[in-house]
C-alpha cells in the first residue's frame, strides 16, 4: 500500500488517521450508511405503528424478518469476504438496500403500501446487509496498521454515533416534512452515498489464498473453529450473543411501548433516539483512554454491570415529559456503555485474528448475535401478547446479566493490556506469523510510539 498521509508530517510523530485517504473514504461511506440507518430504524417504527396500524405480533414479525438473514446468511457471507474482493461486496449490498428501500415511497405513492411489503423489504434489505457489513468490518485490519485499530475504531465509532443522532433527527424532520415513507429517500440517498465512497478505496486487497476446488463450507468450519479455538475470541463472541438476545428482546417491543403506552410523539421519539447516539460517541471517543487507564476486562466488566440498571427508568415510567426525559439519560448512559464496551472488544478480536481469517471470524460472531435475534422478537412478541409489554421488558433486563456472569467466569475480566499479534494458528495447524506492518500511514517508528497508548460503537458484533 502507498503512504495517503501528509508529507509534511514530522518523522516518528503520532500519525494523523484523517490524513489517510481511504480511510477517509471508508469512514465517510460507513457513516452516511449510519446515518441513513438510523432514518430508517426511526421511520420504520412510525410507518408500521402510527401509519399502517401493526399490533404487538406485526410489530414482532416485522423485526423477525428483518433480522433473519443474518442468521441464515452471516457465515456464508464471511466465507465470501474471506475468498472474494471485500469491497465488491459491499458495494452489491448498498445498491441492494437502496433498491429495495426505494419501493416502499414508491408504493406509498400508489396507496399501494402494505405490511406485508414493508416486511419483504426487511427482509431483502438485512440480507444485503449481511454482504456488506461481512466484508465492511473486516476491511479495516487492511486499511491501517493493527497497532492503531484501538484508535482507528474509536474514531468510528464516535463519528458514527453523531452521524446515528443526525440521522435520528432528521429522520423525525423528514417524517415531520414529507411524511414517514418518502422519508424513507434519505436513506436510498445514504446507501447510495456509502457505494460510491467504497468504490474510491484505491488501497490494494490482501491477496487472498488459492480457493480453487475448496467447497465455501468447508472455510466456513475453518471459521468455526478458528473462533472456538481462541478462548479470548470465543468469551467476547458469546458475550455479543447473549447481550444480544436480551437486547433483542428489549428492543422489539421498546418502541412500540414508547409511541402507545407512554404516548411518544415521533418528533419526541426521534430526539430520545438521538440523544442515546450522543451516549455511543461520548463511549466509543472514551474507551481508550478507559481501557488504558482500567484495563479493557475491568472496562467492559463494569459497563456490562451498568447496562441493566438502564433499564429501570423504561420499567417505571409512565406518560410525561419528565419520564421521557429520564428515559432518554437513561438511553444515553446505556449507549456509553456500549461504545466502550463494543469499540473495546471488537479491536481485541480484530487484533488477535489473522487477515486471512478476519471475515469468518466476523462472521462467526454476527451469526450468533443475528440468530439470537429473530428468536428474541418472536419471543417478544409471544409474551408480549401473552404476559403484557412491561413484563417483557422486565424479562429483557434480567437477562442483561447473562453476559456479565459470562464475562466474569472468564480470565479477560482481568486483561489489563490490550493484546498483541503473535503468531496465530492457521486453520491448517501450522503456525502463522504475524501480519506484517502494511504500513499505509505510519513508519515503523510511529507505530512503536503509538503502540505504547491505549474503538464505532457497537450495538452488534
Amino acid at each position: 500500500m502507498t503512504s495517503s498521509t501528509d508529507p509534511s508530517s514530522p518523522p516518528g510523530a503520532r500519525p494523523s488517521l484523517w490524513r489517510h485517504r481511504d480511510f477517509r473514504r471508508y469512514l465517510t461511506g460507513q457513516a452516511a450508511s449510519v446515518t441513513g440507518s438510523s432514518v430508517s430504524s426511526m421511520v420504520i417504527p412510525v410507518l408500521a405503528v402510527l401509519e399502517l396500524d401493526a399490533t404487538t405480533a406485526e410489530v414482532a414479525w416485522l423485526t423477525f424478518l428483518g433480522q433473519l438473514p443474518p442468521a441464515l446468511l452471516a457465515l456464508h457471507a464471511g466465507a465470501l469476504a474471506d475468498r472474494h474482493s471485500k469491497r465488491k461486496q459491499m458495494i452489491t449490498g448498498d445498491l441492494v438496500s437502496a433498491a429495495a428501500l426505494a419501493s416502499v415511497p414508491v408504493a406509498a405513492a400508489l396507496d399501494r403500501l402494505s405490511l406485508t411489503q414493508l416486511m419483504a423489504v426487511a427482509a431483502v434489505q438485512g440480507a444485503a446487509g449481511v454482504l456488506h457489513d461481512a466484508a465492511a468490518i473486516s476491511l479495516l485490519p487492511g486499511l491501517v496498521d493493527r497497532s492503531l485499530l484501538q484508535r482507528s475504531n474509536s474514531r468510528i465509532g464516535t463519528l458514527f454515533a453523531v452521524a446515528a443522532t443526525a440521522g435520528s433527527n432528521l429522520g423525525a424532520a423528514l417524517t415531520a416534512l414529507l411524511g414517514p415513507a418518502r422519508a424513507l429517500l434519505g436513506d436510498v440517498l445514504s446507501y447510495l452515498v456509502s457505494a460510491w465512497c467504497t468504490a474510491r478505496i484505491q488501497a490494494p486487497e490482501s491477496p487472498r489464498p488459492a480457493t480453487e476446488g475448496r467447497r465455501l463450507h468447508t472455510e466456513i468450519g475453518e471459521g468455526l473453529r478458528y473462533v472456538h479455538g481462541d478462548h479470548r475470541l470465543r468469551t467476547l463472541t458469546l458475550v455479543n450473543a447473549t447481550t444480544s438476545f436480551a437486547l433483542a428482546l428489549l428492543n422489539t417491543l421498546w418502541a412500540l411501548y414508547l409511541l402507545r403506552s407512554l404516548a411518544l410523539g415521533p418528533t419526541a421519539f426521534g430526539v430520545v433516539l438521538g440523544l442515546g447516539a450522543l451516549g455511543a460517541a461520548a463511549g466509543a471517543l472514551g474507551a481508550p483512554s478507559l481501557a488504558a487507564r482500567y484495563g479493557p476486562g475491568p472496562m467492559m466488566l463494569t459497563a456490562l454491570a451498568i447496562t441493566p440498571l438502564t433499564q429501570f427508568p423504561l420499567l417505571l415510567a409512565s406518560p410525561g415529559l419528565l419520564w421521557q426525559c429520564a428515559i432518554g439519560v437513561a438511553l444515553f448512559l446505556q449507549l456509553v456503555c456500549a461504545g466502550a464496551a463494543g469499540t473495546t472488544q471488537r479491536t481485541i478480536r480484530q487484533v488477535v485474528t489473522a487477515d486471512g481469517m478476519q471475515a469468518r471470524m466476523q462472521a462467526v460472531s454476527t451469526w450468533l448475535t443475528s440468530g439470537a435475534r429473530p428468536v428474541a422478537a418472536l419471543l417478544a412478541g409471544g409474551l408480549g401478547t401473552w404476559i403484557g409489554v412491561r413484563p417483557t421488558l422486565v424479562a429483557g433486563t434480567c437477562l442483561l446479566v447473562v453476559p456479565l456472569v459470562v464475562l466474569h467466569r472468564s480470565p479477560l475480566r482481568s486483561l489489563l493490556d490490550m493484546p498483541g499479534s503473535p503468531a496465530v494458528a492457521s486453520p491448517s495447524g501450522q503456525a502463522m506469523p504475524p501480519p506484517t506492518p502494511s504500513g499505509p500511514i505510519v513508519s515503523n517508528t510511529a507505530v512503536a510510539e503509538d503502540a505504547q497508548h491505549n474503538r464505532s460503537a457497537e450495538g452488534g458484533p
